[in-house]
């Protein structure tokens, strides 16, 4: 490569159902990448201060309000030439619409974290009895879902582009190890 030139940069995409892994690995791989994390939950959590008198119902108005902000943020970084880690528990439906306009100036790189049903609902519990933040995501009326059998991550729709995919364990630590993890957000094969 020529010095100055430049190259596209990578859009690594976090990707899986609640309560597998997502938020950690996708702030442990952009730490080890030294780019930022753009992370769904955490925009939607900070939208919550500024609308007024929300209950249960309305915080399910800000769903579309962080999905635009999302794509948004992920836009004007790879725009501006910014490696970005992006994670969302969002299905092929919500990601590939979005990502398409993007593959013709970024890398796009998906990564799926995996984890048995019995984990990712503990992953859940765990966090709804102790992060006052997560009450922006209705995760109490995925528990119930998941309890009552009306939800299964068997039945998640996983992002469908042509591009690089990596499935992760998460269960316990990260399989493969997170070094090949950033391997491949750096651009690694798989």
């Amino acid at each position: 490569m020529s010095q100055g030139a430049v190259t596209e940069p990578t859009l690594i995409v976090v990707s899986g159902p609640p309560g597998s892994g997502k938020t950690t690995l996708a702030h442990r791989l952009a730490q080890g990448l030294g780019c930022p994390a753009v992370i769904r939950d955490e925009i939607k959590q900070g939208m919550v201060p500024a609308a007024a008198d929300l209950d249960q119902t309305g915080i399910d108005r800000l769903n579309l309000h962080a999905l635009s902000a999302f794509f948004d943020a992920l836009t004007v970084l790879v725009k501006a030439g910014v490696t970005v880690v992006a994670e969302a528990a969002f299905q092929d439906r919500l990601w590939r619409p979005n990502l398409e306009p993007l593959q013709d100036i970024a890398d796009i790189r998906v990564i799926r974290c995996i984890v048995p049903a019995a984990v990712a609902h503990e992953r859940v519990a765990r966090r709804v009895a102790v992060d006052a933040h997560r009450a922006a995501h209705g995760d109490r009326a995925l528990l119930e879902a998941i309890a009552e059998g009306r939800h299964s991550n068997d039945s998640f729709v996983w992002i469908s582009l042509d591009t690089p995919v990596m499935p992760v364990d998460t269960a316990e630590g990260y399989r493969p190890g997170l070094a090949e993890v950033i391997a491949f957000g750096r651009g690694g094969s798989r």
